[in-house]
């Protein structure tokens, strides 16, 4: 068969490979080689502050010295549960040094989902800020595995002139660690100990060895724990650079996205360190701080998800923004409504900007995008083309037959970014990754799509029930399964609504035993009951109570009843 038939998007690369030889060693390793070319450029700034790369890998070495001195050895698990801050790069690629795996969680997590992934990682430590650190304390008990709470601070990372403000502001607002606690370690201790200890040779990494663990709702929306090599980062840092061929060492990125996601991680944090890039290290933004960033810095790539894009349009203070300093501007996250990209790529030309937004698509499983918009041919609708050495196909939904071009069926993704698999789940992990005739294999993503004759892909719709709210993946069976453990529940249905900003909000309906009656006290319990088990994001906005709810013939809740009823509602 002829190759370019069989990728029939080849020839819409323009510069780029579509076959490259990627980089064989850790992502440690990576970081090492980038630094010695260009020791002395910017690596990260942080609220001002300023990291080299000779300091930061300087800062690396020594935490892995401290972690090992600690007892973290070569596949041992350790929970970052850490904003984008200074201190969650290093200890990322610290761990990485010593063979450990880092299992990467959102910070503002409840703690029973704290719980969860120590327990279910078996994780070692875990890694933190001061200010997360009485959900820590609460479930230490119940984490026998965790020998080690490492508590950072965002002051010791600022510069010495927001030092005294921050103590003086929020400082003072923050709770108090308990230094009788015998696993507590300071990230400052941690540091002064790693300058005096000798260097070491540590047993060595291989590339398909796992270094990092994100977490995803798979196909069956449970949380799942993705097992991710260093080739599958160091691939998709290759990849990225290849489809952006503008970028040059120094060029500025703007990370927002939060390192708990493989977008984050995976390009804002990775790609542009093993290039030579500074990540600008943004730990929380509102759409209005988000504009006053790009006006202050004016970074040559900016990503974020379509409800992030629809919000910066309408900011007062960006009417006047000149963007012309912009190389990139990309989507993901979510579905780019045809009508929005118009308006962001007119919003561009009118703001000095040569550039039009991009839109790409992929899954945590494969760490983060597999398919962007390339230079010069973009087509209505299209999330784009596969990046270098990244298959897409089309198969019939629950097989793995190729069906033609332009006809709908699930989006299938083979490549060297692909997950190793899911941890502690073979079950699942045979579900979703499957061997095909050509001998690759695929993750069968859930999604329903598909391809032109040229290979360009196009996204219709999600096989598997999830809510994006906010460009957060909430998974409504996980939220389902805590309301229906509360004593009062004898049954509940979680859908997304319609939202101007964050794309779709979260509502709850739910049946109450007999015995309890609907009242806004019972919603108050039941809503305080929830914010200790589930992130904040993944919180109803709402919570109605019915005798009973809709089903289906087979007796399963008809949760796409009720999507109607609140449809109809809204128009």
């Amino acid at each position: 068969m002829n190759e370019t038939n069989f990728r029939p998007w080849y020839p819409f690369y323009g510069d780029t490979k579509p076959n490259l030889d990627y980089y064989r060693g850790t992502i440690y390793e990576f970081l090492k080689e980038t630094t010695e070319k260009y020791g002395a450029y910017y690596a990260f700034e942080f609220q001002g502050k300023k990291t080299t790369y000779d300091q930061f890998l300087f800062d690396v070495d020594h935490m892995a010295l401290a972690l090992h001195n600690l007892g973290i050895q070569k596949d041992d698990k350790v929970t970052i549960a850490l904003p984008n801050c200074p201190q969650g790069l290093v200890f990322f690629y610290a761990l990485n040094k010593i063979g450990a795996i880092s299992n990467m969680i959102h910070p503002l997590s409840a703690e029973g989902e704290i719980e969860f992934y120590l327990n279910f990682s078996e994780s070692k430590a875990i890694i933190t800020l001061d200010q997360f650190y009485p959900k820590i304390k609460n479930i230490e008990e119940k984490c026998p595995t965790v020998k080690h709470i490492i508590i950072a601070t965002v002051k010791e990372e600022l510069p010495w002139f927001k030092k005294l403000p921050y103590s003086l502001t929020l400082g003072r607002k923050l709770p108090k660690v308990d230094k009788n606690d015998e696993k507590v370690v300071f990230y400052s201790e941690l540091r002064r100990t790693g300058f005096k200890l000798p260097d070491l040779d540590f047993p060595k990494m291989g590339k398909d060895d796992t270094c990092s663990i994100l977490y995803s709702g798979g196909t069956t929306g449970t949380a799942k724990g993705i097992l991710l090599t260093n080739y599958n980062f160091n691939a998709l840092s290759d990849q990225i650079i290849e489809m952006n061929q503008m970028f040059v060492p120094g060029d500025l990125f703007l990370s927002v996205m939060p390192i708990f996601h493989g977008f984050g991680l995976g390009i804002g944090i990775h790609t542009m360190l093993t290039k030579g890039g500074c990540c600008i290290l943004v730990p929380r933004f509102t759409p209005s701080s988000y504009c006053k960033l790009i006006k202050k810095y004016r970074p040559n790539f900016i990503a974020g998800v379509p409800t992030l894009f629809a919000a910066m349009l309408k900011e007062p203070s960006f009417q006047n923004a000149d963007l012309s300093c912009f190389k990139g501007v990309f989507s993901g996250g979510d579905s780019l409504s045809v009508e929005l990209k118009k308006k962001l790529d007119s919003f561009l030309e009118e703001h000095k900007s040569t550039i039009r937004v991009r839109e790409g698509f992929g899954m945590t499983e494969c760490v983060t995008a597999s398919c962007l918009t390339p230079l010069g041919e973009e087509r209505e609708g299209s999330i784009g083309i596969p990046l270098s050495d990244m298959v897409y196909c089309i198969c019939e939904p629950g097989t793995t037959k190729v069906l033609p071009p332009n006809t709908n069926g699930e989006i299938c993704i083979a490549g060297p970014t692909v997950m190793k698999g899911y941890l502690n789940n073979k079950e699942e992990t045979d579900e979703i990754l499957k061997v095909h005739d050509d001998g690759l294999t695929y993750i069968h993503s859930g999604d329903i799509g598909y391809q032109d004759v040229d290979g360009f892909v196009y996204y219709v719709q999600r096989l598997k029930r999830m809510i994006v709210t906010s460009g957060y993946n909430v998974y409504p069976s996980q939220i389902e399964n805590i309301i229906d453990s509360y004593d009062a529940v004898s049954m509940s249905c979680i859908i997304g609504v319609k939202d101007p900003i964050k794309m779709q909000k979260i509502k709850a309906f739910i049946v109450l035993k007999n015995g309890y009656s609907p009242s806004d006290e019972m919603k108050e319990e039941i809503m305080a009951y929830l914010k200790t088990k589930i992130a904040k994001y993944s919180l109803p906005y709402d919570i109605e109570f019915r005798e009973s709810l809709p089903t289906t013939l087979v007796g399963k809740v008809a949760y796409r009843i009720l999507e109607e009823e609140e449809a109809k509602k809204a128009n």
